[in-house]
């Protein structure tokens, strides 16, 4: 019989890094799971025993990779998989499923890709180090939103740092100020009837230029991180206040509520009213 521990993360919001689930389990013999696809970024790290993971590659062609103790896997976002435990051996993992706007550039520094997703630590001090991040999650998870998401930042800083496909940051400070510059224009004017070429504007450079550059680095448009970060300051507002639905859509750069509530819902699937319900 499997042991499991597995937790589900509050519903709250954090825009660079959130947690979606995390757990841990020793496997049955031969306990396969998938093939599936998952929404976000999950990490399984290999503590003992040893398994196989077949995932799709870039180009959609399933590989088998032999995953063993101190190694790891990552599953990308809407990649189909499936991974097996050892009949003779079979593994224990934790695993953390998490995203966010900085989600893909840290997965990115960790060398890790859809083509070459097995991690491989480089210092076992910074190993171990990232392993008892994932382990103080899991055995903390009635601690707050906030204390958690703190360990999950020293775990991906221990990930990034231990992994042997790490890649060396290019420094690139000139984009890195551009992206800063982007973040500062859009936390000041949200609230306002602001576009692309407003945020590239303020940035001194041309639309096309700036939407490359963003979508490079935070793996999203910027009209798509616009409207997350309207739509994350909405929940707060339906949380924490009393304002009518209307007035947080204005709030938020939405004068029309018709409009606010659809881009809500799309991205939240119900609608602010009924996010609030569940919420409040």
């Amino acid at each position: 019989m499997s042991e499991v521990i597995f937790s589900v993360f509050p519903s709250e919001n954090f825009i660079d890094l959130g947690l979606y689930q995390f757990g841990w389990e020793q496997c049955d013999p031969a306990h396969s799971f998938g093939p599936a696809a998952r929404n976000h970024y999950l990490f399984h790290l290999c503590l003992s025993g040893t398994g196989r993971l077949i995932a799709a590659n870039g180009k959609g062609e399933d590989l088998e990779y032999q995953i063993k103790s101190g190694q790891g896997f990552m599953l990308f976002p809407n990649q189909v998989c499936t991974y097996i435990a050892d009949r003779d051996l079979p593994w224990e993992y934790v695993w953390l499923e998490f995203d966010g706007l900085r989600a893909k550039e840290a997965v990115e520094l960790a060398g890790l890709t859809q083509d070459c997703p097995v991690y491989k630590a480089r210092y076992k001090d910074i190993y171990e180090n990232m392993k008892s991040e994932m382990l103080y999650i899991i055995n903390h998870k009635d601690e707050s939103p906030f204390h958690l998401i703190g360990h999950l930042y020293l775990f991906m800083d221990g990930f990034v740092r231990s992994s042997t496909a790490a890649q060396i940051s290019k420094g690139n400070r000139l984009r890195d100020f551009y992206i800063k510059e982007a973040f500062a224009f859009i936390e000041q004017n949200f609230q306002n009837d602001i576009s692309v070429e407003d945020i590239a504007a303020a940035c001194g450079l041309n639309r096309s230029y700036f939407g490359k550059i963003f979508h490079e680095t935070m793996g999203k448009t910027p009209q798509e991180f616009l409207i997350t970060y309207r739509m994350t300051k909405a929940t707060e507002l339906l949380k924490l206040t009393d304002l009518s639905v209307a007035d947080i859509g204005n709030v938020v750069g939405y004068p029309n509520q018709l409009h606010f509530s659809r881009a809500f819902k799309n991205v939240y699937g119900v609608s602010p009213r009924q996010w609030r319900n569940e919420h409040k």
